[in-house]
């Protein structure tokens, strides 16, 4: 993917680091650092999701720290470092990438700042900094805490629409990956590791049902006011009547 000139990559031993200078003009490697942060007193904890992500307030900005670490029987074995295949295809730099491109489109991502690796050997390290989305929480936090009105879910379903003609393809979507705002329809969608760019195919009908399948869980112990069939077929009416052009983006470096 081609990007703008105000894109560096710093290197630094044992790994290196990808910005944007317009957003992060003295950034430096600490800035993928939690201990930096906390050493600054800035720092304070997400509260949803595995541990990894830190909410850092610094400077007059508001910031959102993510370490990459391994899910399922592998984090056993390791649980935060990858193999290496080059700094291009690290999980950090291609996220970082994809939320640019993204961001630039005019979808309602978070901005990406930096993303950086650190290497030993045959394994790497990664972490991703990104600007923080005021007044917000996920999904899953509002449906704990009351039923989600329909407005909602026809914003839900016009929003991922848009991402779906634009060919992006969200490696987990779920309740806690989509964010809501104050108002009806302020939709925002995050947490784009292993997300990809792809032609238009079944995959985005396979998105939806991992949704569906994470809401269900989600609600299972709740009331059943709190996720009804009525709530996801305003989902799919919405998305289904949203009238886009298909653009898709431009493809992210092969795999």
């Amino acid at each position: 993917m081609a990007v703008g000139p105000e894109i560096r990559i710093q290197e630094f031993t044992g790994g290196a680091m990808l910005y944007d200078s317009s957003r992060a003009g003295n950034a430096a490697p600490g800035w993928l650092e939690r201990s930096w942060w906390s050493g600054r007193g800035v720092v304070s904890e997400a509260t949803e999701g595995r541990g990894s992500a830190a909410l850092i307030e610094a400077d007059g900005r508001s910031l959102v720290l993510r370490h990459y670490r391994r899910g399922g029987l592998i984090a056993r074995v390791s649980s935060d470092r990858y193999w290496w295949r080059g700094a291009e295809r690290t999980r950090s730099f291609r996220e970082w990438h994809l939320l640019y491109h993204m961001h630039r489109a005019g979808l309602p991502v978070p901005m990406p700042i930096a993303a950086g690796y650190r290497r030993a050997g045959h394994t790497y390290s990664a972490d991703l900094l990104v600007q923080r989305i005021a007044g917000v929480r996920s999904l899953a936090a509002a449906i704990r805490a009351a039923p989600v009105p329909l407005g909602t879910w026809m914003a839900i379903g016009r929003c991922l629409r848009h991402f779906h003609g634009r060919g992006v393809c969200h490696a987990d979507l779920n309740a806690h990956n989509i964010l809501l705002g104050a108002a009806e329809g302020d939709v925002w969608v995050i947490d784009f590791d292993r997300g990809s760019l792809r032609a238009p195919g079944w995959w985005s009908d396979a998105n939806l049902v991992r949704l569906e399948r994470s809401l269900r869980k989600l609600t299972a112990g709740l009331g059943a006011e709190r996720f009804t069939a009525a709530d996801w077929q305003m989902l799919l009416d919405s998305y289904l009547a949203t009238g886009i052009q298909l653009q898709q983006l431009p493809a992210l470096q092969a795999d």
